[in-house]
């Protein structure tokens, strides 16, 4: 009896081990390949010896980092998503390691969480973006930020010199970041949508200014002020844990929607939609041709390789494909002309890719526009 039974749980065992070796094959073979994740790299501002505003009692080193904490909670829950964070505790972390995290991590996002402090009563919600201050304000608020260099050892070295309290160190941040300013500029918008039509904050936009944590990632990246501490009201709900739950949900939100729109994903129904017939798109001779010089318009980046003929681009033609790191990006349009390239972006808006963007290349050095700008004309 024992030898029957035994014999019986032995052939049992082999046939589930054979079914599941049977069925992780197929998955293998059968399924679509494994994708690299989507990195989101969550910053808590300040920490440590660095306590950031403190108005009313409460201390945005604190509340920042709870923030961070909740909505990389809730991002973790996304399975082809991974969350770095910079810092999950009460610790110092400087400018530049926090970007050398991201950078590090080859990051698709980088969020830098803050919270706003100011004289007055002002109240509300404000979403930076690297750029050049457009007001006092602005310049203020980055002043206030970049500040924290002076707690780190040889800053003057790190930053090349940079002075956060002189107005003339901020001229040299427009050209940083401008690869990525169009999808930075996209998030910063949906989180400040989110801010305003779901948790009902006054929204004070999405703004320029020269922080140099931005300056130094290499990847589409934003800077929140979620409210002002040093509004009784604002700072109240800020501190409270319904107004932290609000807010993290908020910039969950976007973060998810962002990644939707630019997803590695984006390409995979495009196969199914009808060419659109297009007009000729240009013949012009362009007259503005920059030497060595090579500008596209970025359509999208996927995980996936797809074969960019024009059925699987919505009828554009000049569809090119080149790996670059993780991704598969897809390029519309070559030419040596920026007057030529901007009518190619248009074109792409038109057709359907509003979030496409031209980038330049030296021979095949991606480099920035502003850089390829400045060279000489034929």
């Amino acid at each position: 009896m024992n030898r029957y039974f035994n014999m019986k749980t032995n052939i049992l065992v082999f046939l589930i081990f054979f079914t599941t070796i049977n069925f992780s094959l197929a998955a293998s073979v059968g399924g679509d390949p494994p994708r690299d994740p989507f990195v989101v790299v969550l910053d808590a501002g300040h920490g440590g010896k660095d306590p950031g505003n403190s108005w009313n009692g409460y201390s945005e080193k604190d509340i920042s980092l709870n923030i961070a904490l909740q909505v990389g909670a809730e991002l973790e829950k996304i399975p082809d998503v991974k969350v770095i964070y910079t810092r999950k505790s009460d610790v110092f972390v400087t400018l530049a390691g926090r970007a050398n995290i991201a950078n590090k991590a080859e990051a698709d996002l980088f969020v830098s969480i803050h919270m706003n402090g100011h004289r007055s009563q002002a109240q509300g919600t404000e979403t930076f973006v690297l750029g050049l201050h457009r007001n006092q304000d602005n310049l203020e608020v980055a002043m206030r930020e970049n500040q924290v260099i002076f707690l780190e050892e040889d800053y003057e070295m790190t930053y090349d010199g940079f002075n956060p309290n002189s107005p003339e160190s901020y001229i040299g941040l427009t050209l940083m970041q401008e690869e990525y300013l169009d999808q930075s500029i996209l998030l910063a918008d949906l989180i400040q949508k989110n801010f305003t039509n779901i948790n009902k904050r006054v929204n004070r936009g999405v703004k320029q200014a020269g922080f140099l944590v931005l300056r130094e990632t290499y990847m589409p990246s934003v800077l929140v002020e979620a409210g002002f501490l040093s509004n009784k009201a604002e700072g109240a709900f800020l501190n409270s844990a319904a107004g932290q739950s609000a807010i993290s949900a908020s910039i969950v939100r976007a973060v998810k929607d962002y990644k939707n729109s630019i997803n590695h994903d984006i390409l995979d129904n495009l196969e199914a939609n009808p060419p659109v017939q297009l007009t000729q798109e240009t013949e012009e001779m362009p007259l503005d041709v920059y030497d060595g010089i090579t500008f596209r318009v970025q359509l999208a980046a996927s995980g996936k390789k797809l074969d960019p003929s024009s059925r699987n681009f919505k009828g554009l033609k000049q569809v090119s494909r080149n790996k670059e790191g993780k991704l598969f990006k897809y390029y519309y349009g070559a030419t040596s002309s920026f007057s030529q390239i901007q009518d190619f972006h248009e074109m792409a808006k038109r057709t359907g890719y509003p979030d496409s963007y031209i980038v330049a290349f030296r021979g095949n050095e991606k480099i920035s526009v502003n850089e390829a700008l400045k060279t000489k004309t034929k």
